[in-house]
């Protein structure tokens, strides 16, 4: 999916919210341990329950590939049923990859080949080499940590050189070198508040992938009033706070009630800007 495919996808539906599929089979409702397969029947139910408010989805590979085998299956076939059901969902690969250049080029095969999915999270610590494989790809995103949510994002991603010049800036500034706003996004954390004014002052025009909102405890309209740009420019995500909303035989109903009040919200903060 294009930039310009998915600003539509944005205005034409009035979200920009993403939902991350954290599937934690220790975390479902006990109702489905029963099914065949648990943790796609929750995906789908999930899916088919909120694909109506958002405008993505990030499975969190880390929640399948706990489950071996069986767990990439399931990630498989949730980004099947995405793609056949749901095509103009942009789908989110939450791996956070980024190695030496032919291993990254094997990891951008992976979910760019073999997957087909839309984007990648890539962690930028090893430098160019270690990004630029992802961005051979038309029509595919690579979406660079910058300024997590976190506790720890203070251990580095804070540090300032002997000019002032925070990491996340540095990595933001050079990074742009390699990629641009058609084909490479960042991760800013939504608890990171006022500091997306410092974003936008280096990266004016990227998208930004936003996690944080809801069970972390960051601010939508916040995120929005240092962050939002004329093509939105955001796609905030929103996991646990609405995955999980309930255990009972209701859980697809209440995330999708979930779903609804953020969708209802952006709604509201897409028009000030149209």
């Amino acid at each position: 999916m294009n930039r310009k495919e998915l600003v539509n996808q944005i205005f034409s539906k009035k979200s920009f919210l993403c939902v991350g599929l954290d599937t934690d089979i220790k975390k479902i409702p006990e109702l489905l341990l029963k099914e065949n397969d648990p943790v796609f029947t929750f995906n789908k139910a999930i899916i088919d329950a909120t694909a109506p408010y958002c405008v993505a989805y990030k499975p969190n590979l880390a929640f399948y590939e706990s489950l071996g085998v069986k767990g990439i299956a399931d990630f498989e076939r949730t980004v099947k049923y995405l793609k056949e059901n749901y095509p103009n969902h942009f789908i989110i690969a939450d791996a956070k990859r980024g190695d030496i250049g032919n291993t990254s080029a094997m990891y951008a095969r992976t979910f760019f080949e073999e997957y087909d999915i839309d984007a990648l999270t890539v962690a930028p610590y090893m430098g160019e080499d270690s990004v630029t494989p992802f961005l051979g790809y038309e029509g595919k995103w690579v979406i660079l940590l910058a300024l997590t949510s976190n506790k720890g994002s203070h251990d580095f991603q804070l540090t300032e050189d002997k000019d002032g010049e925070r990491l996340f800036e540095k990595v933001i500034r050079k990074s742009q070198q390699w990629g641009n706003s058609e084909n490479m996004m960042y991760v800013v954390g939504a608890t990171q508040g006022k500091m997306f004014e410092d974003i936008r002052r280096v990266a004016p025009n990227h998208f930004l992938l936003v996690p944080g909102v809801g069970a972390q405890g960051g601010s939508l309209q916040e995120v929005c009033k240092y962050g939002i740009t004329k093509d939105c420019g955001l796609l905030v995500n929103s996991s646990r706070g609405i995955i999980y909303a309930s255990n009972g035989e209701d859980f697809a109903q209440a995330s999708a009630e979930k779903a609804k009040a953020l969708q209802q919200q952006m709604e509201v903060e897409l028009a000030k800007i149209k």
